[in-house]
Order: structure tokens, then C-alpha cells, then sequence
């Protein structure tokens, strides 16, 4: 399986982003998947995830209400519209795929993409 992150960027506090999440290598439409970031100097957080059929999503509480995550199973791609961005949201984003339950722990969640940085400027 491999990720492919994409669309981070530099923008200015309040600002939007989409960040996409590209699939490859296996069946992504029976996949649980993540969106994850670290920021520099701390430990990896969940940001929110969305299940196989886009019926069930989770978000971190910093982000509800701003972060929508979606996903496009033909395309074999998920997304997060990232709107009235924060420079606390700052880091790098990772796109992940979770084989299992739905969940929100990073551990359960088998593959990951390789980070697209998103810098929020005050």
C-alpha cells in the first residue's frame, strides 16, 4: 500500500487548504482512514478520521467546525478541507490507513503517507 500526501502549503492565519490523500496498491473502499499531524518539537496527533462507506467521522476537538474530512472511494482518495486555519495547526499532516475498527489511535492504523507540511503564518 502506498500514500501519497498533497497540498500543503504556506497561508495566513484564517486562510483554507485542501489537503489529498492518493491510495494505491489494494482495495481502498474497505479502508478506515486518518488524517494525522506533528508538529515540530511534539508527539504525532490525531486530526480526524472517516470510515469505509463516509457514514461515521471523528474529528479532534481543536479542529471541529473547521476541518472537514471526505473521501472519494472510486478515486481512491480522502481529503481534508482545512478552513479558518490557526498557527497552531502548523505541522506536518499524515494520511493513514487503518485495516481495522475505526478509531482514532494512531496505533491500530497500518500504513502511512509521507507528511505534507502545512505552515500557518499569524
Amino acid at each position: 500500500v502506498q500514500l501519497q500526501a498533497s497540498g500543503g502549503g504556506l497561508v495566513q492565519a484564517g486562510g483554507s487548504l485542501r489537503l489529498s490523500c492518493a491510495l494505491s496498491g489494494r482495495t481502498f473502499s474497505y479502508y478506515n482512514m486518518g488524517w494525522f499531524r506533528q508538529a515540530p518539537g511534539k508527539e504525532r496527533e490525531f486530526v480526524s478520521a472517516i470510515n469505509w462507506s463516509s457514514a461515521v467521522t471523528y474529528y479532534t476537538n481543536s479542529v471541529k467546525g473547521r476541518f472537514t474530512i471526505s473521501r472519494d472511494n472510486a478515486k481512491n482518495a480522502v481529503y481534508l478541507q482545512m478552513n479558518s486555519l490557526r498557527p497552531e495547526d502548523t505541522a506536518v499532516y499524515y494520511c493513514a490507513v487503518n485495516r481495522g475498527s475505526h478509531s482514532t489511535n494512531h496505533v491500530v492504523y497500518d500504513y502511512w503517507g509521507q507528511g505534507t507540511l502545512v505552515t500557518v503564518s499569524s
